[in-house]
């Protein structure tokens, strides 16, 4: 065991690597200068030069990358060239919004999947079933932007029974921002449930036909028990590792929900910087978003390997 945590560890520190390499490397293959980028052509020769030396962009690539990663390790993501406020307080402040919504979505898709998964299979072959694997596909096969503007459309334009956008802060009370975060997590929720149902399903559906299943029935014990005292906890593993993946897809979906929202939220930080040429608040929101999707992976994966001891035992 120690030694799968220690790969495990091992790999998280090169994969941390391999996407500050990435995220830096892409931002460094703009083309053009990317002072003249965020200035514009009308900028002033003084100005640019003082930019390009804030930026770096006056030293070799090598060194620009150490320091970046250096300013990293320290929490130092750089300072905002639009909000002129460092990029580590603008993204705090930020998280505030986009945690709570991805949370909430999470919570959401959980309620939601873990049930239709264990009526799907117990109802195999019949009407449940079908219902919740097309209730599956379609939730799939839509985007979540798509869902939100369904939505909006619904419940904010039809029935006004949520704001179509906004966020009026923490500071008005828990339920006006909920009720604000209620339609977006809602439209992050369902892809993320249809997903959800479809693998508790199968899970369940493989437990059901281990030995020590068939010998609780053979004993007399009930269906519900036998669905929620023998199967659901051990189809549990598999479940738990996409609902831990679903923690990073959602933090990233969150990218998108929040423009339609418009949420003041990372996603919004992220798509502001882009039509602001602030290039230093995107490197430092898409290296987080890396580095927290990397860090949610190998959290679930060790989690993993400590409930189950196939895991531990292949990994020795």
């Amino acid at each position: 065991m120690l030694a799968f945590l220690l790969r495990r560890l091992l790999s998280l520190i090169v994969t941390v690597w391999l996407a500050t390499v990435a995220v830096f490397a892409v931002l460094q293959l703009v083309p053009g200068d990317p002072a003249l980028l965020m200035l514009g052509v009308n900028a002033q020769p003084d100005t640019l030069a003082a930019l390009r030396s804030q930026m770096g962009l006056d030293q070799p690539v090598p060194a620009r990358y150490l320091h970046w990663v250096g300013g990293l390790a320290r929490g130092d993501l750089g300072v905002s060239l639009t909000y002129a406020r460092p990029v580590a307080e603008l993204v705090t402040e930020r998280l505030a919004v986009t945690l709570p919504l991805a949370l909430l979505a999470l919570a959401l898709s959980t309620l939601a999947a873990l049930p239709l998964g264990l009526l799907a299979a117990a109802r195999r072959g019949r009407g449940g079933d079908w219902a919740v694997l097309g209730f599956a596909q379609l939730g799939v096969s839509m985007p979540s932007f798509w869902i939100a503007i369904l939505l909006i459309l619904l419940f904010s334009l039809t029935l006004h029974w949520f704001p179509a956008g906004g966020f009026p802060g923490w500071g008005g009370g828990i339920g006006p921002a909920l009720h604000a975060l209620a339609l977006p997590a809602l439209a992050l929720a369902v892809p993320e449930a249809a997903i959800l149902a479809r693998v508790t399903r199968t899970a369940v559906l493989d437990t059901l036909g281990e030995d020590h299943v068939r010998t609780a029935r053979a004993k007399g014990v009930g269906r519900v028990a036998v669905l929620l005292r023998h199967a659901l906890p051990n189809a549990l593993i598999p479940v738990a590792t996409v609902l831990g993946l679903q923690i990073s897809f959602l933090v990233a979906g969150a990218v998108v929900v929040e423009n339609v929202f418009t949420l003041p939220g990372l996603g919004r930080l992220l798509y502001q910087a882009i039509g602001q040429r602030d290039l230093i608040v995107v490197q430092g929101v898409v290296v987080l978003l890396a580095l927290f999707v990397v860090v949610v992976n190998a959290l679930v994966d060790i989690a993993c390997a400590l409930a189950d001891p196939r895991p531990k035992g292949g990994a020795s």
